[in-house]
């Protein structure tokens, strides 16, 4: 039995879906971080449990020719790109694969086939909002991103895969906050001032939102720290504080204030204007969510006497791309603001054919049913849970012929999927799509049919 710290030599043999490298020793199967198939390492022993253990690379012996040698290590020690160190084209692989293990895994699917992730050209640079705790790290203010699996805050400028327009903005409040001695939140303590800064930008317009994450509503000097943060970026329109006082690893309170400008920002996707709040959900990587939606469009052949139903519809994205070429779209979203931006949202278009309400999905969908609205295509977008089952159940008895999921997580899509085959539905094509290049996610597009 291998105990730990001892150093053997091992072949990397597969990847995890999150990414570390796989290998078996001893009848254990061992998780190395940074390691890839085909690579043969000195490895060390961290941990042995009874079936698996971890290992990290204390040598490489042989290196995969798949392996991107100039990956700041960095980035995949705070988990940014912890996909980061295998060569684009190899990640595109991978994730295709991800979908097609999901689909045996949890449905028995074997005779799908799963074409190769849609990719990016520039596969870096692309988030359109940064989240960045703001912590003390040797006596100065810091801001950066936690070491994987713990709350040590690694100082970082260069974020590798955010717009750098943010990155800019973010060192420049780090900078600011320094020269108006404003404290950094102490996690241990539970003390200071400012936790964290959301910073979004508007991948067409360029408009950028400034959220401050603070411990308590009074900031010294704010106006002051917002009208030199506004020199520098004249592109800024909205400044917002949010409240968060509790100990908790939620980003957001449940307080918000406007401190400069508007409390939206604009930006445009598939053809639409569209504002976005501080809280609302909007997909960070702006030129793939525009090849996801138009995927799911395409895959629902959607006609001009189609009634869709818009599934966790958040501020309406994808309901109000459609609305345009169907007879009525029917959303619904559980976040009141989600809610009420579509709702603008949809006047800023001139559409007049979305209709949006404030529930869970089920709800809602019950709610339709007994209104004696029929959907004839359903478009659902969920969050990492994947759909309840009491949702696939009442979608299933809509009438509805064509269904187009949107995952965010392959293995709960395929769990999904199995329960609508049961329901009659038959799955038709898949596609999965990057939307988060240098990391191990994917997303994915699928259709499935009343059989």
């Amino acid at each position: 039995m291998l105990k730990k710290n001892e150093i053997v030599t091992v072949e990397i043999v597969d990847l995890t879906h999150e990414g570390a490298g796989v290998a078996k020793v001893d009848g254990l199967v061992f998780f190395v971080e940074n390691a890839l198939p085909g690579e043969v390492i000195r490895m060390r022993v961290l941990k042995v449990n009874k079936k698996i253990g971890y290992g990290k690379v204390e040598e490489y012996l042989e290196k995969s020719p798949h392996r991107n040698e100039e990956l700041d290590l960095a980035y995949l020690r705070s988990g940014i790109a912890d996909l980061g160190h295998l060569a684009y084209p190899e990640q595109l692989k991978f994730k295709a694969k991800q979908v097609k293990d999901s689909l045996y895994k949890m449905a028995g699917i074997t005779d799908m086939e799963v074409p190769l992730t849609l990719g990016m050209d520039h596969p870096v640079q692309y988030r359109n909002k940064a989240q960045v705790p703001v912590r003390r790290v040797n006596g100065q203010v810091e801001t950066g991103f936690f070491r994987k699996n713990s709350h040590d805050l690694m100082p970082i400028e260069d974020f590798y895969i955010q717009d750098p327009v943010i990155d800019q903005v973010v060192l420049a409040l780090r900078d600011l906050i320094r020269r108006f001695d404003l404290k950094p939140y102490d996690e241990q303590e539970q003390s200071g001032l400012i936790r964290n800064l959301v910073v979004r930008r508007g991948h067409h317009s360029g408009e950028i939102m400034v959220i401050l994450v603070t411990t308590r509503p009074k900031v010294f000097r704010v106006d002051q720290l917002i009208e030199q943060l506004i020199k520098q970026f004249p592109a800024i329109k909205s400044v917002m504080q949010n409240i968060n006082d509790q100990n908790t690893n939620a980003i957001f309170g449940k307080e918000w204030c406007t401190l400069y400008g508007q409390d939206y920002i604009t930006d445009q996707m598939l053809g639409n204007d569209f504002q976005i709040s501080g809280p609302a959900f909007y997909q960070v990587n702006t030129e793939m969510a525009e090849k996801l939606y138009q995927t799911a469009i395409d895959f629902a052949e959607l006609r001009e006497d189609d009634v869709v139903i818009d599934a966790y519809s958040g501020i309406g994205t994808i309901g109000l791309s459609v609305a345009k070429h169907v007879k009525e779209v029917y959303g619904v979203e559980v976040i009141p603001e989600a809610v009420e931006n579509s709702q603008k949202n949809s006047s800023l278009n001139g559409i007049t054919n979305a209709h949006y309400v404030c529930d869970t999905a089920e709800n809602a969908m019950k709610n339709w049913l007994k209104e004696g609205i029929q959907p004839t295509a359903i478009l659902v977008d969920p969050p990492r849970k994947g759909l309840t089952e009491s949702f696939i159940k009442a979608s299933a008895q809509t009438g509805a012929e064509r269904i187009a999921y949107i995952s965010c997580n392959v293995a709960t899509m395929a769990r999904d999927i199995k329960l609508y085959q049961e329901l009659g539905f038959e799955l038709k094509k898949i596609q999965p799509v990057d939307l988060f290049p240098q990391t191990h996610h994917v997303e994915c597009v699928a259709l499935l049919v009343k059989a």
